[in-house]
């Protein structure tokens, strides 16, 4: 359970959110608390900015000012397993009031370094069979945050792709081991999926974006009708932008679905992908955080 030295009231807001018991507010006097973030992205990855900037704008809707009464503490590109635990462990150090992580390995990372300062999760496939929490309902532990879906949505993917083209009949599902190592949770559903639907199910593992488009190249190449269904977490550190550059690099692609997002784009060059509204998404799910003394 938390330090109960340090009370806590924290909200995670929108999606599906892991319950964290927690204390009322109290009146106390303004002090600076601190933040730390550890990101998955380059530095100057766009897609990593923006949902920065989104969890800062959604801080300063709630009163957190920097240089007044918050510090935010990021770590970028902690893309390999040194350089996360590295980060993670130079992040523990300075003894934050809590730690936003952005994907499952950073979440490991953190929860390897520390089991009292609170950790926030933003974006993680199956928190229960990382680790990361006991259950849903009552995560325990100092180690909460926000799934944006559960084991079932793998059919559902598959379901989708075979609306927006019927006549697929071979699917690759790719992930990436290194930022989804729970794949089967999501895998199994999509080989139900795939086995009622007369579908042939392959399993393709995705490390980089030069591994992503081999798995698009390859896919073209056959006879067959065939489509791709990434992941949740294919696209960190890759990111969803990258995606649909590796699409439009084919300059002729299969169908896809990609689960991030509910917004469409119109499909261009065979290539239908969905992402998510990430300002929307980090302002929504990640912190509504009061912590005092």
């Amino acid at each position: 359970m938390l330090d109960v030295g340090r009370r806590q009231f924290i909200t995670l807001l929108g999606g599906a959110t892991v319950a964290w018991p927690f204390a009322a507010r109290a009146q106390q006097p303004e002090r600076t608390r601190r933040i730390g973030v550890l990101m998955a992205f380059a530095e100057s990855d766009t897609d990593g900015l923006a949902r920065i900037a989104a969890f800062r704008e959604e801080l300063q809707k709630l009163g957190w000012t920097e240089g007044r009464n918050v510090r935010i503490d990021i770590h970028w590109g902690a893309l390999d397993a040194e350089s996360r635990q590295r980060s993670a462990q130079e992040l523990v150090a300075l003894q934050p009031d809590l730690i936003l992580s952005q994907d499952t390995p950073t979440t490991a990372a953190l929860q390897r370094q520390t089991r009292a300062i609170p950790i926030i999760f933003a974006t993680v496939g199956d928190p229960v069979g990382s680790g990361f929490v006991a259950s849903l309902a009552r995560p325990g532990g100092n180690v909460t945050g926000f799934t944006p879906m559960e084991g079932s949505m793998g059919g559902k993917w598959l379901e989708l792709l075979k609306e927006i083209a019927p006549r697929v009949n071979r699917v690759a599902f790719m992930f990436n081991p290194a930022t989804a190592p729970y794949a089967e949770y999501f895998l199994n559903p999509f080989k139900a999926a795939a086995a009622s639907f007369a579908v042939e199910a392959i399993t393709a593992p995705v490390r980089d974006t030069s591994g992503l488009e081999s798995v698009i190249v390859a896919q073209t190449q056959r006879e067959m009708e065939t489509g791709v269904a990434p992941s949740a977490e294919v696209l960190d550190p890759l990111s969803s932008s990258r995606t649909t550059r590796a699409c439009d690099a084919m300059g002729r692609s299969p169908p896809s679905s990609q689960p991030l997002d509910v917004t469409a784009k119109p499909p261009s060059n065979g290539c239908y992908c969905f992402w998510a509204p990430l300002r929307q998404g980090w302002g929504r799910q990640v912190v509504k955080a009061h912590i005092n003394d």
